[in-house]
């Protein structure tokens, strides 16, 4: 898997947390990682964007960036806005390639959810993924709504014959209501993929240190870590 590329169902829904997670998981295991952020959007010049909170949560990750666009928006529209070139999926493909040739794993982070456009082409994250043939990692959140999102984006991986890594809860809370805990046996039942991970909500505000040392127990064998979901899903009950 020399290439991930992670999505999420949605904004907000904890993908940089997850991305500097696997990082931490690779790092960890002397692994060599490049964190790619195609577009990033919602941050000034000067300000830390998603690929910089991945370096410094996992570590001595090598970050790149294609495009930055000040307002929080799609980043097709954040572009055309700020008058600045979007970035094109042929783009972003190229760069993770390159990097590929380069790290032992490449993560690619996108910008909200699969579909959301990255230039006025309608190119997405889906068509990165594609040209790079690369497995797709969801990120999903823990509560209501979650399985109607999850599947739609599951289905349109599956319609355009991309492979569905897993899926990752990204914000897992210390008291879970009935939704949450049912959706660890509805999340992979309506993906058709496994669940890979449940990070715990405010992973991203622990030190460093502290971050890196709980990532392996957050994600599981299949990314480097050793959480499993039989045994996370039995100490959540009643």
């Amino acid at each position: 898997m020399p290439v991930l590329v992670i999505t999420g169902t949605g904004t907000e829904v904890g993908k940089t947390i997850v991305t500097a997670a696997v990082a931490a998981t690779a790092l960890a295991a002397g692994r060599s990682v490049a964190v790619l952020k195609p577009a990033q959007t919602g941050v000034g010049p000067r300000e830390r964007g998603d690929a910089d909170e991945v370096a410094r949560l996992a570590g001595a990750v090598t970050t790149l960036e294609l495009g930055r666009y000040p307002e929080p928006l799609a980043p097709a529209t954040a572009a055309r806005r700020a008058g600045l070139t979007p970035v094109s999926p042929e783009l972003a493909a190229e760069a993770a390639a390159k990097l590929a040739t380069e790290h032992d794993l490449v993560l690619v982070e996108g910008a909200g959810g699969l579909l959301v456009r990255f230039d006025g082409e309608d190119g997405t994250l889906a068509d990165t993924a594609r040209l790079l043939d690369a497995p797709v990692l969801v990120v999903a959140s823990a509560g209501l709504g979650t399985l109607n999102m999850t599947e739609l984006t599951a289905r349109e991986l599956r319609r355009r014959e991309l492979d569905l890594a897993g899926v990752v809860i990204g914000s897992w809370p210390d008291s879970p209501d009935l939704a949450m805990r049912c959706n660890l046996a509805d999340l992979p039942a309506v993906s058709g993929a496994p669940l890979m991970g449940a990070v715990p909500a405010g992973a991203g505000s622990r030190s460093p240190a502290d971050f890196r040392a709980g990532a392996p127990s957050w994600l599981d064998h299949r990314l480097g870590g050793r959480w499993n979901a039989e045994a996370f899903a039995s100490s959540q009950t009643d």
